[in-house]
């Protein structure tokens, strides 16, 4: 019981040192200023990554609707699926061959760009799905300018490894990826 009340007292001791101490005015020693990456490239007027969610949004909105666009004008029925995170956006099943066969489902995965921009980021998930189903994938890509809109560009068997244990998505060269585009109607 004794070494209990030594330790309150001991305790209380330093309560009470506490309530004494006194800071002195601080010394400043140095300082950093914070300048936001893109708002020095949007001051040079170089295009860069929107950190607008609101642009990013607007722009992803456009390119799914030119790929719904002109898969609907192959005959293609379609779907969206872009919030069920499978790995694709857009779901194109074809039209019956003649004899009554069914092609397979096509699985676009759509990214839009602003004008400008020089990367595509792919998460891993997307470029998994892409090496397991090479044939039924296509990589859709659509620049947009403003109102004006370039594509899409539709790239089959886009990647050649799979990513490392760990990384969650992979930045590519967007000229890289053009590159490899096939027209559209050579897609089907």
């Amino acid at each position: 019981m004794d070494e209990l009340t030594e330790r309150l007292a001991q305790r209380k001791r330093e309560l009470e040192a506490m309530k004494n101490v006194v800071s002195s005015t601080p010394v400043v020693i140095g300082g950093a200023l914070v300048i936001p990456q893109g708002l020095l490239a949007s001051r040079k007027g170089e295009a860069t990554f929107s950190a607008d969610a609101e642009a990013r949004s607007r722009i992803q909105q456009i390119a799914m609707q030119k790929v719904l666009e002109v898969e609907r004008s192959f005959g293609h029925e379609v779907w969206d699926v872009s919030a069920e995170k499978c790995g694709w956006d857009i779901t194109a099943r074809p039209k019956p061959n003649p004899d009554g066969s069914i092609k397979p489902d096509r699985h676009i995965e759509v990214k839009g760009r602003a004008k400008g921009q020089t990367t595509i980021t792919v998460s891993r998930n997307e470029i998994l799905y892409a090496l397991n189903q090479a044939d039924k994938f296509i990589l859709a890509i659509v620049i947009v300018d403003g109102d004006d809109i370039d594509g899409p560009y539709y790239i089959r068997n886009p990647f050649s490894a799979e990513p490392d244990f760990g990384v969650a998505s992979i930045n590519y060269n967007l000229d890289d990826l053009l590159s490899k585009a096939t027209a559209v109607e050579t897609a089907l």
